[in-house]
């Protein structure tokens, strides 16, 4: 494909490669990564691109717009900034028929999925002007798909996978998940429920997950390729030797009961709200030697945690009431009242106060909740919604996080501030933001991204009785800076990745 550059020119632009998959959570967030550090490590100047993705795990960019949280990693994994036409639109689901629509980093709107149907015409235009302007900024681009490529009762709207690999001309990279089971099934029958043109553009096969030796499975490769006429690029075994933030909630999901015992001095629970947002907050706590984090779901006795996590969500009343209904309201201020540590993260740290507010119906029926009352502090949810990289301070911590939130949350005549705010978007300040009580046992704050700089982990672990385990660990930017190096050498090892950069090296000199 070509355009014109402001001279009148013909300008070549970048071309890409699409990675789709046979379903959802089958790795194709953590693959696009790895690739984009593997190119970038070439020399290419790489971009990641998912024209559509669902998700309430997002993350803000330098210009103050928010996106994907997944792409976010991707671009870290490309050593590039984050950029809003990485992923152009974003859906935050606020029920199980509802979402706020962010599209170029701004939301726009709260729709149904019905009405979302009507709008998709007019934002495959937005996605495709917005992977234009990538392709002439780099000299290569990596779409990412969306669920499964082959939902048929969908292809006809689809924004984001045949139709957008097609769009940038673009070879197809299929993803199946061994792991999961069925995957002669997942990548024949994905080939089955496409057209032609489609199945054409699919050039070959990634099986991921593989759990034993890949050489075992080497019979299976033969099979496939026989019987598709198109090549195993690599069986990519399981890692577990470093970690990749994950795009959504649902590596989360039923998390395995708990079973707390006096020995359990270094477990960490998160509480798994059904609207959970920004869990990858927590993962820099999984990285340090000696902590357990746990997520858990049903009520249960909490003595055996040295403290709990309440985090970000996308329907904060909705979740007050979960809370209330399961009958973990009245253990969670328990909890806190009798010894326990609690933190609350930006939904959290709403739900800790004593009401939060929603005249205009922002998130749902317009009305006001009672919190836990465990902070003094009352919450409106309003508009704009706030989304900002804020530079903060806990006591002589320096800290980088991000905001996005509806709300604003006041404090009550005994609410005493967590963090000094120095900046936000750029833009020096002092203001304060988040709460603490209970002899500082008891914190919110609306700053995710709150774990990413040691020295602010270092103080919270101290808080809690654990400073001693943080010096052990390497995390925020620089430990996912080395877990894109690790996944790179694995790619490396398990993947051609020479034939899969012959796929684009014609158009992209610096590939080849």
């Amino acid at each position: 494909m070509h355009r014109l550059d402001t001279g009148g020119s013909v300008k070549r632009s970048a071309p890409c490669i699409a990675v789709l998959g046979t379903g959802s959570d089958v790795g194709k967030s953590v693959l696009v990564a790895g690739l984009c550090r593997y190119f970038a490590d070439l020399g290419v100047r790489v971009a990641p691109f998912k024209a559509q993705n669902m998700s309430n795990n997002s993350g803000v960019t330098p210009e103050g717009l928010e996106m994907g949280r997944a792409q976010i990693v991707q671009a870290e994994a490309a050593r590039i900034a984050p950029h809003a036409d990485m992923n152009p639109i974003l859906l935050k689901p606020t029920s199980e028929i509802g979402a706020q629509v962010v599209v170029l980093g701004e939301a726009i709107a709260n729709s149904s999925a019905k009405t979302y149907h009507t709008m998709k015409e007019g934002l495959f235009q937005v996605a495709s002007e917005a992977l234009e302007r990538l392709r002439s900024r780099y000299d290569l681009v990596i779409l990412e798909g969306a669920g499964s490529c082959a939902e048929v009762n969908l292809m006809a709207t689809d924004i984001v996978n045949f139709r957008m690999a097609a769009y940038a001309d673009a070879p197809v990279l299929l993803v199946g998940d061994i792991h999961r089971g069925g995957i002669f099934a997942q990548l024949i029958g994905t080939l089955a429920c496409i057209g032609p043109a489609e199945r054409e553009r699919v050039t070959g096969f990634i099986i991921n997950r593989f759990r034993g030796d890949p050489e075992l499975f080497a019979d299976g490769v033969q099979w496939i390729e026989a019987q598709t006429g198109k090549k195993v690029y690599g069986v990519v075994p399981w890692f577990s030797h470093f970690d990749i933030e994950a795009e959504d909630s649902v590596v989360i999901e039923k998390p395995k009961p708990a079973v707390p015992s006096s020995a359990a001095d270094h477990r960490i629970g998160v509480i798994r709200l059904p609207h959970i947002s920004n869990f990858t907050d927590f993962d820099p706590l999984k990285r340090i030697p000696g902590i357990e984090l746990q997520y858990v779901e049903q009520p249960m006795k909490l003595d055996g945690f040295r403290a709990l996590i309440l985090p970000g969500s996308k329907n904060t009343r909705a979740d007050i009431a979960w809370l209330q209904r399961t009958g973990w309201a009245g253990r969670l201020i328990e909890y806190g009242t009798s010894g326990g540590h609690l933190l609350g993260i930006c939904g959290g740290y709403q739900m800790l106060g004593r009401v939060v507010a929603d005249p205009e119906g922002l998130e749902g029926s317009p009305g006001e909740s009672t919190g836990l009352g465990l902070l003094p502090v009352h919450t409106v949810l309003q508009a704009p919604k706030v989304t900002t990289r804020t530079e903060f301070r806990w006591g002589d911590a320096e800290g980088l996080g991000y905001e996005i939130h509806m709300g604003q949350t006041m404090h009550e005549s005994a609410g005493r501030p967590l963090l000094a705010i120095r900046s936000r978007n750029g833009v020096i300040c002092d203001d304060v933001d988040g709460c603490t009580a209970f002899e500082g046992r008891v914190m919110g704050t609306y700053l995710h991204g709150f774990f990413d700089m040691p020295a602010v982990t270092a103080r919270w672990l101290s808080s809690i009785g654990l400073g001693a385990l943080a010096a052990e660990a390497v995390h925020g930017p620089a430990g996912r800076d080395r877990a894109y190096d690790l996944l790179s050498e694995h790619l490396q090892a398990h993947l051609d990745l020479d034939a899969i950069r012959r796929l684009v090296e014609d158009a992209c000199p610096s590939c080849s």
